[in-house]
């Protein structure tokens, strides 16, 4: 037998998103105080990412798109990287350098996100730790004129409850330095060890400290959107 819910509204606006429940009754209640901190929140949000954006520097951008299009040129392969939100990042990314660039009667770009293959991945972290996990596998690929593009909010420093963040990053990169490769690094916060180790490294500003997370993840699909399109006109162009 289905249940019914009944839904009350209290306010002049019928699809506000905010509500109170009472849960004894069954009832949702939208309420005028949840609506307007919903729509401050919204509006602070707009406001700081704008204000993040302004604030870029663009000169990053430009060479990160540089290097990935001379990688296309030389048809050198294309390594991307992150953890956690920025592992999804990472995959898009080469999801998005593969496909989009993509243009008829054109070469494609070679590209290989390495954390997308979990067993592999779960298999080098339980061996040999997780520190090592993207430079194991660079092992075997690496070559002079290669790229190697990493995404981390902090950008491979700070430290949690587990000990350093993402430190696979920048040994990862590392390695790729002594193969000759070149690095590309999408951050935040201050930039970390990867503005320290990259050829080009974009770092989202700190506008909020409260929502550096939050920001930087965002903006980071954002400019990685605005890389590969940028990549597709100049392949369409070449």
């Amino acid at each position: 037998m289905k249940s019914s819910v009944s839904v009350k509204h209290n306010v002049d606006v019928p699809d506000r998103g905010g509500y109170s429940s009472t849960p004894e009754m069954g009832v949702h209640q939208f309420t005028e105080s949840t609506y307007e901190r919903n729509l401050a929140y919204i509006e602070s949000y707009r406001e700081e990412m704008a204000i993040a954006v302004r604030m870029l520097d663009p000169q990053p951008i430009v060479a990160a798109i540089d290097i990935l299009f001379d990688a296309w040129v030389r048809g050198s392969t294309v390594f991307a990287m992150g953890n956690g939100g920025s592992a999804s990042t990472a995959t898009h990314f080469a999801c998005d350098l593969t496909k989009w660039t993509a243009v008829e009667g054109k070469k494609r770009f070679r590209v290989l996100c390495l954390n997308d293959n979990i067993p592999l991945v779960s298999a080098l972290t339980n061996d040999e730790g997780w520190a090592t996990v993207y430079a194991e596998q660079l092992q075997a690929w690496l070559a002079p004129g290669d790229v190697v593009v990493g995404f981390s909010v902090h950008g491979g420093s700070g430290q949690g409850n587990a000990g350093p963040w993402s430190q696979n990053l920048p040994a990862a990169m590392r390695l790729a330095k002594e193969h000759g490769a070149r690095i590309v690094g999408f951050a935040g916060d201050t930039g970390g060890l990867m503005l320290e180790i990259a050829d080009a490294c974009i770092v989202v500003p700190t506008v909020n400290p409260s929502r550096i997370t939050v920001y930087t993840e965002g903006m980071h699909v954002v400019l990685h959107h605005l890389v590969c399109d940028r990549l597709r006109e100049r392949i369409v162009d070449s």
